[in-house]
């Protein structure tokens, strides 16, 4: 008992000793005011980013794992502390590197911008603009009519205009033309898009009613014509752009159901999704353009702009001018419409369509989707030599492998490329290299196949390469050494 005690006492002293040696809030400060790269953190995020290390000290010490006082000099705390404040103060939402190979990755920002349209954004946000202002008149303008021209030039249409995204878009086209009405849709294009969003539940907050028609797989002309009433609002069309129904299928083309709206009296709405503005592989990627869809005489199309156009976040509606203008006088219009970035990068994206003969290489969506098989192991070979020289620790090689258009489009097709293959050395796993990666600035993305964390050049720039193998070097220090 009496020994016991006495080595609970000891225990006692001891951590009371550490406590008492642990730096105090200014020397900390004051020893971390030398540091360029923490000299512009605000002083109370500083300070409580300090106490939050001392008081993970304080917690090592009464679990034991710091049982000397050297350990507790400032000299040798100094750089996990700084690793520590470096980590914390990082902005939650930041760059990645984007080594998956699929190009409209929704979780990594879809479409990033062409630089023509970041040139215009940072314009628009440095400077007072025109963006509700005519120029000609000297009177409140329309904020649309800075895009509208180039999209009706682009598409065809007749009228246009922008909202905040393309579920929004659906909204508020099925909410002017078919509020308190039924809306007709075939059963098998009652898709979901990420996010668990519906279009049956898009649908009924716009106060439109599903009228559902056809088999999952077989829908017939008939079938529309048997189901229209004098309460139908709208026959709406969906292109199901993220899945394919295939086998025994029927769906009725886009010309058939204008056919039937025409002789009906009643509006055609397809919601293109990706909306592509472009054919890639010669026409082998076979999505619907919007250009073709108009022209097949649907009254009311809407697409999104950060897919496969390759601009940034909004929902695009061209279509009939009599349709166009009724939704534009709906109330949540307002509520929806696009601020002035989103309206100066769609503007500078659009402007760079004009050429088509250069716009697949000036729009970075379209380029990495249209880079050829050739291309991509020419630069797959540039970044494996450039790792393999830089980590000869490493085993990197290549190997065939496929990209992903992504955003949901073209599910059917993989994109041929060319994979640089990153072994892990002996006794350390490949989950362990991954999960590094997500820890570094910028971290960096990849996918994992046959045991090895593999990067598509497909998604990287060329200026990126070097940027890659100084991440892989920082995930590299900090994983646990191999057993």
């Amino acid at each position: 008992m009496m020994e016991a005690l006495s080595s609970t006492s000891q225990t006692g002293k001891l951590m009371s000793n550490l406590f008492r040696h642990l730096p105090s809030m200014d020397s900390v400060l004051d020893a971390l005011s030398g540091h360029s790269s923490l000299a512009e953190l605000p002083r109370p995020m500083l300070r409580e980013l300090v106490t939050s290390f001392l008081d993970s000290l304080r917690q090592d010490i009464r679990s034991g794992a710091i049982q000397s006082e050297d350990e507790l000099q400032l000299k040798a705390l100094l750089p996990g502390l700084i690793a520590f404040v470096r980590a914390q103060s990082r902005p939650h939402f930041r760059r990645v590197l984007n080594g998956t190979g699929v190009v409209i990755h929704t979780n990594l920002g879809r479409s990033i911008l062409a630089p023509e349209a970041m040139s215009a954004v940072a314009d628009a946000c440095a400077n007072y603009s025109n963006l509700e202002f005519d120029l000609e008149t000297g009177e409140r303008g329309s904020r649309y009519s800075h895009v509208e021209q180039l999209l009706c030039k682009l598409t065809g249409a007749e009228a246009a205009l922008v909202v905040n995204n393309n579920a929004a878009a659906v909204m508020i086209v099925l909410g002017t033309l078919a509020q308190g009405r039924e809306v007709i849709v075939s059963r098998g294009q009652l898709v979901e898009i990420g996010g668990s969003f519906r279009i049956p539940d898009v649908m009924e907050k716009s106060g439109a009613r599903l009228v559902e028609v056809g088999a999952t797989n077989r829908t017939h002309p008939q079938d529309y014509e048997q189901a229209i009433t004098e309460n139908t609002g709208a026959l709406l069309r969906v292109h199901c752009s993220n899945f394919r129904i295939i086998g025994f299928t029927k769906e009725v083309h886009a010309e058939e159901l204008v056919q039937i709206g025409r002789r009906h009296n009643i509006p055609v709405f397809e919601d293109l999704g990706s909306g592509s503005l472009s054919h890639f592989y010669g026409g082998e990627l076979d999505e619907p353009t919007v250009q073709e869809t108009v022209a097949a005489g649907v009254d009311v199309v809407s697409f999104s702009g950060d897919k496969v156009l390759g601009g940034p976040q909004a929902g695009i509606i061209v279509g009939r001018r009599e349709y166009i203008e009724r939704i534009k006088h709906n109330p949540l219009n307002r509520a929806m419409r696009i601020d002035k970035m989103t309206l100066a990068a769609l503007e500078a994206t659009l402007r760079l369509y004009l050429d088509e003969n250069s716009v697949k290489a000036k729009v970075p969506t379209l380029r990495m989707i249209s880079a050829t098989a050739e291309e991509l192991e020419q630069r797959a070979d540039v970044l494996s030599s450039l790792v393999a020289e830089r980590y000869p620790q490493l085993s990197v090689s290549t190997a065939p492998g496929q990209s992903r258009v992504g955003g949901g489009s073209f599910p059917e097709r993989n994109l041929p490329t060319t994979l640089v293959r990153i072994a892990t050395p002996q006794g350390q796993h490949v989950d362990a290299l991954r999960t590094a990666l997500l820890n570094t600035t910028p971290p960096l993305v990849g996918r994992i196949e046959d045991n090895k964390f593999c990067i598509d050049p497909r998604t990287l720039r060329d200026d990126e390469f070097e940027l890659l193998a100084e991440v892989l070097g920082e995930a590299l220090d900090a994983m646990p050494l191999s057993s």
